[in-house]
């Protein structure tokens, strides 16, 4: 009945209850679902033409994950995650972003590394124009180029993972406008270290392009979002 037909999507690599767990953990990390909002599983069925078996299943791991609280005999209920969890992620994913940098030194391709190149320069071209909407996946892209290059799916997966959890705070961070230009410089940087094969140099600085960007989210509004302050005046902040 619902307009998006998640069975249509299951291929070989994920499971029906893989895919309805995925997207309702997109949903829930996006904003799409609100804190404390109650998840309903005929509707959520319902919505991605599945049976509530995959649905239950999915609130199950949900539950572990902390990003729902699941109330018995009352229902499922969103948890989200708060400014201290966004604080932990960033820490620890600057240290991982650093070991991925450093082992990018030592696997990654020249194709790899010429769509760094481009992405650096695309990034500067779109800076210049004030195309923040650009930027923002230009940023994203960047990151991902690294995480295929550093050779490691597990390092890889709990990277991407925690670039999802935290994306509905990157969009409603306000954007400090100089951010976008001085984080692709520090991208260039990193592009340089790896280039030149310099893991403990592309370690140390993913590490510290990390850490200016969650001292970036602060100063532009992280903790005033939590505190039920938002200003929404601003230009959404997609960098990371």
């Amino acid at each position: 009945m619902g307009s998006y037909d998640l069975k249509q999507e299951v291929t070989d690599k994920y499971s029906l209850r893989g895919r309805v767990f995925s997207k309702i953990r997109a949903d829930i990390l996006s904003g799409k679902y609100k804190d404390h909002e109650e998840l309903k599983e005929v509707a959520i069925g319902e919505e991605l033409g599945v049976s509530r078996t995959p649905v239950r299943e999915a609130f199950r791991q949900l539950e572990l994950e902390g990003l729902i609280q699941i109330v018995p005999n009352k229902g499922a209920y969103v948890t989200g995650i708060t400014a201290k969890d966004v604080q932990d992620i960033y820490m620890i994913r600057s240290l991982l972003e650093g070991l991925c940098a450093r082992w990018a030194t030592e696997h990654i391709t020249k194709e790899q590394l010429e769509e760094l190149e481009e992405n650096v320069y695309l990034a500067d071209f779109h800076a210049a124009k004030g195309h923040l909407d650009q930027m923002a996946e230009l940023d994203n892209h960047f990151h991902h180029i690294l995480y295929e290059a550093c050779d490691s799916k597990q390092l890889a997966r709990l990277l991407v993972d925690f670039h999802e959890y935290v994306l509905r705070v990157r969009k409603k961070t306000l954007s400090n406008g100089g951010r976008g230009k001085i984080s692709n410089d520090e991208h260039r940087q990193i592009m340089e270290a790896i280039k030149e094969k310099d893991g403990e140099k592309a370690d140390a600085l993913a590490h510290e392009h990390i850490i200016n960007a969650y001292d970036n989210m602060v100063k532009n509004g992280l903790y005033q979002i939590y505190s039920g302050q938002e200003d929404t005046g601003g230009t959404e902040n997609k960098e990371g």
